[in-house]
C-alpha cells in the first residue's frame, strides 16, 4: 500500500495528500490509459469540488457557448444534495480538458458531457464513475480509500495547504464550522499523525 495512505487514516474516503500523487493519479487517463472522457471527469472533480452526482448531470450547454464558440467563465448550478446555488469559476485546467473531449465528441448543446455507451442523451451512472476513479487510484497509487468523493476532498485539502481562508472553505462545503471542515478534509488526522511521529522521549 502507498505510504501516504494507511488503515490508521480512517477506513473512509480520503483526499490525495501528496501533490506528486495527485499528478500521477490525474495523468493515468492522459498518459497510461488515454481516455479523454475519464480524464476530464477527474480534472473537473479535482478543480471544482462538485459532488459526482452534480458533475454527471452537466450538459455541454452548461459550460460552452456554442454560438460564441467559447467556454463560460463561471458554471452556475444548483447542487442536488443541498439545493444550494453554486457559482464556480472554470480554471484553464478544466477548459483544456473539456476542449480535448469536445473536439473528440463534437457534441450537441443538450448532450451530457459524461455519457456512456448508451449515447449522449444519457449520463454515466455513478457506479461507472466510481469504477473510473477507483481504477486510476489502484493503478497509480495502489490505493483503496480513494473514490469519487476523494476528488472533492482533495480540492479542499490542497486549498487549505496553500493558505486559502478557512471561512471560504467552509462556504464551499456548506459546513457550519471549520472543525467539521478539518475533519472532512482529513486535516485533524494529519495533526494527530504528526504528534505521534514527532514525540521524542
Amino acid at each position: 500500500m502507498h505510504p501516504h495512505y494507511n488503515k490508521e487514516k480512517m477506513g473512509t474516503t480520503q483526499p490525495i495528500r501528496s501533490k506528486t500523487d495527485v499528478k500521477k493519479f490525474t495523468d493515468y487517463y492522459a498518459v497510461a490509459k488515454p481516455n479523454a472522457r475519464n480524464y476530464c471527469l477527474i480534472v473537473l472533480g479535482l478543480h471544482t469540488a462538485l459532488r459526482i452526482g452534480d458533475i454527471l448531470e452537466l450538459r455541454w450547454q452548461d459550460v460552452y457557448q456554442f454560438a460564441q464558440k467559447r467556454y463560460v467563465k463561471h458554471l452556475f448550478l444548483r447542487e442536488k444534495k443541498t439545493k444550494k446555488a453554486s457559482v464556480i469559476a472554470l480554471s484553464h485546467h478544466v477548459t483544456e480538458a473539456l476542449e480535448t473531449l469536445r473536439r473528440q465528441k463534437d457534441p450537441q448543446p443538450a448532450d451530457y458531457i459524461f455519457s456512456g455507451a448508451a449515447g449522449a442523451a444519457k449520463p454515466l451512472c455513478r457506479s461507472q464513475a466510481y469504477r473510473i476513479v477507483k481504477e486510476a487510484a489502484r493503478e497509480t497509487l495502489g490505493e483503496t480509500h480513494i473514490s469519487c468523493h476523494s476528488l472533492r476532498k482533495t480540492f479542499g485539502y490542497h486549498a487549505w495547504k496553500q493558505g486559502i481562508s478557512p471561512a471560504l472553505l467552509m462556504d464551499v462545503y456548506n459546513h457550519s464550522s471549520f472543525v467539521i471542515t478539518r475533519r472532512y478534509l482529513g486535516i485533524d488526522q494529519d495533526d494527530r499523525d504528526l504528534l505521534f511521529q514527532k514525540l521524542d522521549f
